[in-house]
């Protein structure tokens, strides 16, 4: 069921998941710290069990975040990327933020290295002494 299609200047974004662009997306995350091992084959089921987001330009598609949740207690957001040359254009932000207001009221979580001061503006924190991790082997 879609629920966002939001127009932002030259940007549409959307949770329609015929829209997103699977070379596109593993492109990306191939280049990204945190999912340049994932098999193609993992890309798709993490898409096909998940709620995304893509950001397009026109017929390009230069944005993804993608959220796990049970819709009542918590939500897990990430694989979250701009492309680099439409990076301070607001369209990350505005995707960000219609992502947080579809979650109001549940718990958030988020995993990131360099983008803290990105995702303080939307009401995560940073709070390394809490949680724990198990990795797959």
């Amino acid at each position: 069921m879609i629920k966002i299609e939001h127009v932002y200047g030259d940007y549409f974004i959307s949770d329609n998941k015929e829209l997103l662009k699977l070379d596109t997306i593993c492109a990306f995350l191939s280049r990204s710290y945190w999912a340049n091992q994932r098999s193609v084959e993992t890309i798709v089921k993490s898409i096909n069990h998940s709620n995304t987001y893509g950001v397009y330009h026109g017929e390009k598609q230069i944005g993804y975040a993608r959220v796990v949740t049970d819709w009542a207690t918590v939500y897990y957001l990430c694989d979250v990327f701009i492309d680099e040359e439409y990076r301070g254009t607001g369209v990350g932000k505005k995707l960000i933020q219609l992502i947080t207001e579809e979650y109001e009221g549940i718990f958030g979580l988020l995993d990131t290295l360099d983008a803290h001061g990105f995702y303080e503006q939307y009401g995560f924190k940073h709070n390394a002494e809490r949680f724990m991790v198990r990795r797959p082997s």
